[in-house]
């Protein structure tokens, strides 16, 4: 495959490319700037053919870019059947990627809720015990008993966290 650039047309839009395909020259127009994407397109097709003049032998020019044509044509339609699979399969993890946020958000207002919960009966049990000791009197009676009964060094049941409640 060979291409040469040719002059722009006069209004600029389009540029001239020639590029051979099946041992024979044709010359092309394209967007400016996209004249290598052409040659590359040009030199695949040329290949192809070849490939297939190679294997079948000479069965004629026509019939040599008609097999070539729907050997490109068979790869588009594996291709865009490939690309609506891992559509198909991107918008289901993206749905499972939602729904796990969901299942997250659910899971966090539950652990919270549970936090809250555990806090309140903490404060409940701090404000129970509060009630029944004395503030200065319940400490000082309450260590001169531990001392008097031999308990001095073992923390108390509600020092250790043991309650009734």
């Amino acid at each position: 495959m060979t291409a040469e650039r040719q002059r722009p047309p006069p209004n600029g839009d389009l540029s001239r490319v020639t590029v051979a395909i099946n041992g024979r020259k044709f010359r092309m127009a394209c967007e400016e700037g996209q004249e290598a994407h052409l040659r590359r397109l040009a030199s695949d097709l040329d290949q192809r053919i070849g490939r297939l003049r190679s294997e079948f032998g000479e069965i004629g020019n026509t019939r040599l870019t008609v097999m070539a044509a729907l050997t490109i044509s068979d790869e588009l339609v594996q291709m865009s059947g490939r690309m609506r699979a891992l559509e198909h399969e991107l918008a289901e993890l993206q749905d499972t990627r939602a729904a796990a946020a969901d299942h997250s958000k659910v899971t966090q207002a539950a652990v919270a809720a549970a936090l809250n919960a555990a806090a309140e009966r903490i404060e409940g049990i701090t404000r129970r015990l509060n009630r029944t000791l004395p503030p200065d009197e319940g400490t000082a009676s309450a260590r001169g008993s531990a001392v008097e009964n031999g308990a001095v060094g073992r923390p108390s049941m509600v020092a250790a966290g043991r309650s009734n409640d």
